[in-house]
């Protein structure tokens, strides 16, 4: 994730009253354009970073200036933390639009507590099992394009829910391939090769269904196609153009079975699949990845719930069920806060 910003971001959590900013980034999260008692417009904000929020006025203000700032964005700031009432507030003496590139995402979106390089070199291990020469050959093509696996090492799984963070993309495939090494011994009937390489492709799609820079978003081909689709049409894709270089076909049906898995893998039509899971691979695919996914939407209610006095998290809409958070095999002293 590299910057043209090489200076380290100033985490709105460190900022002291006293302080002075020349041009640090931060996202403008809101906005308003207000009147003082003497009729002065001054600006009414509130930045932003991954670390937390910062009330910021901006006095002398005009229309012009208040234009150019996004409705959510990022601006370079210039200013001075100040104390009001006991907590910091940021008076903006400028603002200026950040270029492209400028702001490492990082500094702004949720980021994987795991290491992405040791992720993907776990990941690229498992893969290394993969027997099938076809397969084999469809799946580096995917892995040996540098932009592709640029993209699948820095999104996120989801908009929000589960793996909502740069990295998360990563990390979920590689739980899922990590419980496909689990599973598959105990049941030698099921094609290891289809389901580590289904595994592996089944949500490569989000790289281009999410937008990350400074939120997590649907782009216009994800709200148009969705990431189901476009995996597929990839793998299409890249095993027609390894027809054109071998000069033999591909074999149909496998293409067919490996497609299947993407399409089925949400498990329900409601749910977004074009197709209910037809074959022991696609069965085992999904399963695995919605338990990935539930598992990890309960650890986040349980780990998000602030109130150390409940027994049972806030409604959780995506499980429709609260979550009990205790666990009653250990003592409650042991027992996470």
């Amino acid at each position: 994730m590299s910057t043209t910003n090489t200076r380290p971001h100033r985490a709105i959590t460190e900022l002291e009253a006293g302080q002075r900013l020349e041009d640090e980034i931060y996202l403008i999260i809101q906005k308003d354009l207000r009147t003082t008692t003497n009729g002065s417009l001054y600006i009414h904000a509130v930045l932003a970073d991954r670390t937390g929020e910062l009330v910021a006025r901006m006095w002398n203000a005009s229309r012009q200036i208040y234009d150019s700032m996004p409705e959510s964005g990022l601006m370079y700031v210039t200013g001075r933390v100040e104390s009001y009432k006991g907590k910091p507030q940021f008076i903006i003496d400028g603002v200026r639009k950040v270029d492209k590139g400028a702001a490492n995402p990082a500094d702004f979106l949720p980021v994987t507590r795991r290491d992405i390089d040791k992720m993907w070199t776990r990941t690229k291990e498992i893969l290394r099992e993969v027997k099938n020469p076809d397969l084999l050959a469809l799946l580096g093509r995917f892995i040996n394009d540098e932009q592709f696996v640029s993209a699948f090492k820095q999104a996120p799984a989801a908009r929000k829910n589960h793996h909502a963070c740069l990295g998360g993309l990563l990390e979920h495939t590689l739980n899922l391939l990590e419980l496909a090494v689990v599973v598959l011994p105990r049941y030698p009937d099921v094609s290891a090769d289809l389901v580590l390489v289904g595994t592996f492709l089944h949500d490569a799609g989000k790289t281009a269904e999410l937008s990350y820079t400074t939120s997590f978003a649907y782009t216009n081909e994800g709200q148009l196609v969705g990431h189901i689709v476009q995996t597929a049409t990839w793998i299409y894709e890249k095993a027609r153009r390894l027809e054109e270089e071998t000069g033999r076909p591909f074999p149909p049906d496998l293409l067919a079975v490996l497609q299947h898995i993407i399409v089925a893998h949400h498990g329900r039509y409601e749910f977004g699949s074009p197709k209910l899971p037809a074959t022991a691979e696609a069965v085992m695919v999904h399963y695995l990845d919605n338990l990935d996914a539930k598992l990890t939407m309960i650890f986040n209610a349980i780990e998000g719930d602030l109130d150390e006095e409940r027994d049972w998290t806030a409604w959780v809409p995506a499980l429709e069920t609260r979550v009990f958070k205790p666990d009653p095999t250990k003592p409650k002293q042991d027992r996470p806060a």
